[in-house]
Order: C-alpha cells, then structure tokens, then sequence
C-alpha cells in the first residue's frame, strides 16, 4: 500500500519503462469517445456511398509491336553504320505520346465528349450517352467552341417546344425545336433526336459544353496505360468512368487513333526514305559513269587492255628475248673461237666442230672434215708430196679460207641480232617496271567503281523494299483485347470505405488523447506522483473528487462514502508510517502544506481532523496560513457570536492572550473537534510566525491533544511554512490530480532532500474515480454496487 523509503522501491521506480496495460487503461477509459467518433464515420461514410455516383472501369490490352521488322521504314537502313545505332522507341515514350494532350484533343474532338447532356433522379444527376433527346448543332466556328464552356438547360414541354433557361433557376424561354437561339459566342440550333424526345416530355436535361483542353487534361489524368509486368510489351489501357459505353467508346477510339496516327507517321518516313533513295540513286549513278569513263581513258592512254594479262604477255616475251640473247652470245663467243683458231697457220690440220646452226658454216666444216679424213688415210699410204695429198692440202686450204670467211659474215650477223635482242629487252623491261604503277591506278579507279556500284545496287534493292513498305504499313500495337468491363462498380467501394471510416473513427480520439497525454504534464493519480517523485517519500493515497453539489465537502461519523474511505486509509497509512519514524518531539503535530495555492490543503485538513476525531481522540485544528486564511463553509456554518473572535495571529501579537483562549470546539457531522483559527490578517506574517511565543504554542497542544493538524501556506509561494516547520513531526504534502504540474514537485523533492520539512509524506487530492491507482479503482468493500441500465431493465 506504502512506497517505503527502502533501496528496492526507488530502484524500481527508477527503472520502470513502458506499462502496456496502464497506456490501454488511458484509452480504454475514453470508450464512449471511440464509439461516437466511429458512429459519425461510419454514418458519414453510408450517406457518401448512399449519395455518390457509382463509377465503373474498363479495360483493354495492346501489344508494342518492334518497329525493326521489315515494313519499317528506318529498316531499309539497318545495315548502314549511320543507322545501325537508331535506338527503339520505349514503351514509356509511346505511353507519353498516346497521353499528350494534342493527341487527346483530337480524341475528344472525334467523339465529340466536349459536349454532355444530363438528367435530374431523386438523389443525383446522371449522364445520358448516345440515347440523347436532343441534338444540338453550334453555327459558331470550331475554333471558337473548342474553347467555349456553356451550361444552358432544356425543358422538354412536347416534341416540338421545349423551354431554355441558362441557370437552373434563372427565368426560362419557349423555344420550338430548330429555332436559332443567340449565345454569349453565337448561335445554336436544338432539334430532337428520334423518338427519344417523347419519353423526356416533362422533364429537365442540363447541357454542358467544356473547353476541348479541359477534357483532355482530365482523359490525361484518367487514362491509365501501364505494362503487365516489367520489360512487357503488352500495356493495360483503362480508364474509370461512371458510363462503361463512354469509357469502352473512349478506350477503343484511343487505340484506333493512335494506330492510325502511328501508321501515317510511318507512311510520312516512308515516303521521305524512298525520295532519299531515289536522289541517292540518280547521284551515284552519275558518279559511277565518271568512273567508268575514267578506267577508259585510262587503258586508252596507257595502251592496255588488262593490266594483270599484259604483264605475263611482257615477262613471257623477256624471257625469249633473255634466251635468244644468250644464245647468240653464245655462237657469238664459238665463233670468234673458230675464227681465232682458223687465223693460225700452223701446217697442221685437226678436224672442225662448229655446230653453230648456220646450215652453210656447217656443211664446209662437214666437207672439211671429210677432206681432212681421205687425206689422213691417203697419208698412210703416200707421203706428204704425193700429188693427191697436196691436192687434198690444197682443198683444205681453200675450204678453211672460205669458213673464215662465213664466221665473219656470221659474226656481224650475231652482232646485229645481239643489239637488236638487248634494245628489245630493254623496252620489254621498261615495260614491265611500269606495271605496278598502272596496275596501282587501275586498282585505284576500279575499287572506286566497285563502291559506287555496291552502293547503286543497295540502294536500288533498298528502295524496292520501301517501295513495298509503303504498300503495306503496320501499325505500332496490335489488339489483345477489346475495352470490356465486368459492370460491376469500383467506386464507391463500400467495403473499403467503411473500413477506412472505422479506422478514421479509431484513430481521430485516439490521436487526440494521444496528444492530450504526451503534452499532459500534470499528475493525475498516486502512480503519476510515484513516477515522477522516485525518493522513496510515501504516498498516504488519493482523495476522490466530488461529483455534484449533493454530496458532503467533510467526512462524516459513521460515514461508508468513497471520501470518507479514502481518508480513512491515509489515517491507517500515516499511523504505519508515523510508527516507522520514532519521531521524539511533536510527533503527533502535523503540517499540511502544498506547493502553490488551490491545491485543497485547507480541505484536507479539515477532514484529516474530522477522520482521527471520529476514532475518539482530541484533535485540534490550527490555521496557520495567516495571508491568506480559509475557513471551511462548514465551520462558518457552526460558529456563533459567542465563540472567540481570537486566532493564531491574535496570539502571536498579544502576549496577555492565552492558548486557550483562541480555540473554539466545533461539533461537524457528529464529530467534535477544536479549532484555532488564523484571525485577522497581519501586515509582517512571516516575522509574526518567527515570533517566540510559536514554541510555547506547540509545546502545550502537543501535550494536551493526540493530534496537531496545522493547515500552513503553500511551501513553494512563500516561506512561512519554512519558518516554523521545526515544531512538526510530520509533513503531510498535498497535490491535486490535473492541477499540479510534475515540474512543481521537483520543489517538493529539493525540500526532502535539504531535510527543511521533517517527515515529508504526499496526498493526491481531487482524482477522478477512474484513474484511482492500485485497488482503488474496483471500488470499496461493502459499499453498494451501481447497475447498469442494461441490467436494470433484465432484472
């Protein structure tokens, strides 16, 4: 019941943290809140679904098709450098292009959504689409009606009258159908449509004409294109809408347009690309005739008809020319031999070999030789003077001097010819080193015509194929599904707002007490004060605030009430720890104080006193805050004009007065106690309370009565309670719930622990019933249970 001044209790209040169950408490006290704020959500949110325009969605799914196929345009120059690094467009790129703005006016324009009829039901107005009575055509330019914003209604009198009005309750106009009606931007002319016009007879259409851009920018924002999953080329195209037929009309034209618009895109690079070719074509054609024309004039220069065969012809040529050279050379050297040899005269005679090739050098060398051999063989047999011998030498003579002759002639022939071979090499080889140098020119012209014929024949093959794109151009998506709708409603999603106007209920009481409590810094029950004091210094108990004028302010005898039970048990409390202090002097004098004025110390003196009374001791009542006294409504209710007009100050000032002389005895409630009141009001109360007759005072009450209740000022406000807190035994420190702030108590704990008040407990005064700490709280034994309405009617 007590927090002792022990080791165990500061440690654990010092280390208490977060009570889960006393921060619900904090809530669970305010459940009549939660439950009025949730009704009002959760009405608020019947009325909103009851009252709002249900809105439906409908979707459709389109696949990107690659642009880099073959009917692409930009594909007929894939295999160019300047071109093979042109990137795809990206998805996100084609969903801004289908959200733009231009593009989206040119979708309301076509369907036309700029101008919209309603009609009046019992709760709101709904939209009429397709199904409209009324046709109205603007004789205004569209330039101008595309950014007009009209609001006019019609009210359909017969199939040939209606009345106009331009506010709904401005003064109204009969008009027949196809009557030309002026406008703020021109005329217009409303005819009926079919025989929808009949069934609207009697009833209101309002027309409402918006800005093209108006529209659009809200398509803009209600247009929802995204893919199905990452790095898909299939999107999701939807849109919300309170008419499926509207938003399933709106989605498909969407996909239309925008396959139309990216096909005439297409045409338009299409036919950019072949004018491209077509120039390039007629460019390098031309430039392919120049090079031709210079391999000509080349060759013609040159004399040559092929570069690679005319070197061959030249190198074969040499080589015969090389080989018929050296022969000759070689006869040439046999037969200045042979002439040589034929020169000497040397009287002998050996046989000839010339073999030369000359038809006639070899027929007199034959004969010679033949000659030379009769005349050996005649030798044998005759001598050198035999007359056929000489006649032989005389043959052979003739003969060696006619092929001395030959070889002569021969020679100069050989000469001849060897000049003539050597100026024929000569040519041949000139020839032969200039055919790098022509073959490195030819080579030159003929890889120039080899590009510009390549690059003639791509481009003639290039411009086949964009001629054949131009035919047959695709559009960039392809339809997966149609706009479809499942007719179901997404908004107002009941389900989801009654579970947001619950959760809304819960949390806007829950967020005020939740900042009602964390910028809360005052105590509010025996726990509040427990935490926040952390000394050890007791805590006698809580005193209940009193709820309506019919219930007493004092303890009564005899008395079972909440207040005369909770000051019993800060009497059993400050018995226990009275007994614990084995205070020698004073130790049945009492102080009360408090920390600033109005926190109930003069109340709970008065019923402190009347609590140990009604145990049959003698209890005197002293009122000590002379600056500002208070005598209960119940004392003053007692008093009479015989009792002594003497108080506490009277005392201190005259000396010829008496301690009994200021004590009146006052029977409350069947209690007697005796009182001192604090008399009149002093100029000097702090020296007056210094003064040397206090100690007398209290020596002689604390001798004749079991208890000294003194009610002093407040501590913190002024010091007269500090000046004579020597003559008590105990302190009893009262605070009041929602008024004294945690911050003010740390003044009281300075006091503990500077020892100027002896014997220091805490009162909590004035705590709602609902936040009585400990047992508190269920209530007092014995007393009378309440019932509930609910089972007062069961019973």
């Amino acid at each position: 019941m007590l927090n002792q001044n022990t080791p165990e209790s500061t440690s654990v209040n010092t280390t208490e943290g977060f009570n889960l169950k006393q921060t619900i408490s904090i809530y669970a006290k305010q459940w009549k809140w939660f439950v009025l704020s949730c009704l009002i959500c959760l009405t608020y949110a019947y009325f909103n679904i009851r009252y709002t325009t249900p809105q439906y969605v409908a979707s459709a799914k389109i696949m990107l098709l690659d642009e880099n196929d073959g009917n692409s345009p930009n594909a007929a120059f894939k295999d160019l450098s300047l071109f093979a690094k042109s990137e795809d467009a990206r998805i996100e790129d084609e969903i801004h292009v289908v959200k733009s703005r231009e593009f989206l006016k040119s979708l309301v324009k076509k369907l036309g959504i700029n101008l919209t009829f309603y009609t009046q039901g019992r709760v709101y107005e709904s939209e009429l689409y397709k199904k409209t009575p009324i046709h109205v055509n603007f004789l205004a330019s569209d330039s101008i009606i595309d950014k007009t914003h009209f609001n006019f209604y019609v009210d359909v009198i017969s199939d040939s009258k209606f009345k106009y009005k331009i506010s709904e309750d401005g003064e109204s106009k009969l008009v027949s159908f196809g009557e030309i009606i002026p406008t703020s931007f021109g005329e217009m002319i409303i005819t009926p449509k079919g025989d929808y016009v009949t069934s609207y007879i009697g009833k209101s259409i309002r027309v409402n004409l918006r800005p093209v851009a108006a529209i659009a920018e809200s398509l803009k924002n209600r247009v929802n294109i995204m893919p199905t999953r990452e790095s898909s080329k299939v999107l999701d195209v939807s849109l919300q809408d309170a008419i499926v037929d509207k938003a399933k009309d709106i989605i498909n034209t969407l996909i239309v347009e925008y396959n139309k618009a990216t096909v005439d895109q297409k045409n338009i690079k299409t036919r950019n690309t072949a004018n491209f070719i077509n120039e390039r074509v007629e460019l390098i054609a031309s430039d392919l005739v120049n090079v031709d024309d210079s391999i000509v004039r080349f060759k013609t220069g040159n004399k040559i008809t092929d570069v690679s065969s005319d070197a061959g012809q030249f190198l074969t040529a040499s080589a015969e020319t090389e080989s018929q050279l050296n022969v000759s050379k070689t006869q040439m050297h046999i037969l200045d031999y042979m002439n040589e040899s034929l020169g000497v005269d040397s009287g002998s005679y050996e046989p000839i070999n010339l073999n030369v090739g000359d038809p006639s050098l070899d027929a007199l060398s034959m004969k010679y030789n033949e000659i030379l051999t009769q005349r050996q063989s005649l030798l044998k047999s005759a001598g050198e003077k035999n007359a056929t011998v000489q006649e032989l030498n005389q043959s052979l003579n003739n003969i060696r001097h006619n092929l001395k002759s030959n070889i002569e002639n021969s020679i100069q022939s050989l000469d001849i010819r060897i000049n003539s071979l050597e100026n024929q090499s000569s040519r041949i080889n000139s020839r032969i080193y200039s055919v790098p140098g022509q073959e490195r020119k030819l080579r030159s012209i003929e890889r120039k015509q080899g590009v510009k014929e390549s690059i003639y024949l791509f481009l003639l093959q290039k411009r086949e194929e964009v001629t054949i794109s131009l035919a047959a151009t695709s559009p960039n998506s392809k339809i997966i599904d149609e706009a479809y709708s499942t007719n179901s409603p997404v908004s107002p999603n009941g389900r989801i707002i009654y579970i947001a106007s619950l959760f809304i209920g819960l949390l806007v009481p829950f967020g005020f007490i939740y900042v009602k409590d964390l910028l809360d810094n005052k105590i509010h029950n025996k726990e509040d004060l427990e935490k926040t004091i952390q000394m050890g210094i007791p805590v006698l108990g809580e005193i209940p605030r009193l709820k309506g004028k019919k219930e007493s302010v004092t303890v009564q005898k005899n008395d079972r009430s909440l207040l005369s039970e909770s000051f019993r048990i800060i009497r059993t409390n400050f018995d226990y720890v009275s007994k614990g202090r084995n205070v020698k002097d004073y130790n049945n004098v009492i102080f009360v104080t408090s920390t600033i004025n109005g926190e109930g110390k003069s109340f709970f003196s008065i019923n402190m006193a009347l609590t140990l009374a009604n145990t049959n001791k003698s209890v005197l009542l002293i009122g000590a805050d002379i600056r500002n006294p208070k005598t209960h409504l119940d004392l003053k209710a007692k008093a009479d004009k015989k009792r002594s007009e003497i108080g506490l100050t009277e005392y201190l000032v005259d000396k010829t007065v008496l301690v009994g002389e200021g004590i009146n005895t006052y029977d409350i409630n069947g209690n007697e106690i005796d009182v001192m009141l604090s008399g009149k009001v002093p100029p000097n109360p702090a020296e007056l309370l210094m003064n040397e007759r206090m100690k007398p005072l209290f020596d002689t009450v604390s001798e004749q009565y079991d208890y000294v209740i003194v009610d002093t000022a407040p501590s913190m406000l002024v010091t007269d309670t500090l000046l004579f807190s020597k003559y008590a035994g105990h302190t009893i420190y009262v605070t009041r719930a929602g008024y004294t702030e945690k911050r003010l108590l740390n003044f009281a704990k300075e006091l503990q622990t500077n020892g100027k008040l002896n014997g220091m407990a805490f009162v909590v005064n004035d705590v709602d019933q609902s936040n009585f700490g400990y047992g508190a709280r269920y209530g007092y034994y014995g007393s009378t249970d309440k019932k509930s309405w609910f089972k007062k009617k069961k019973a």
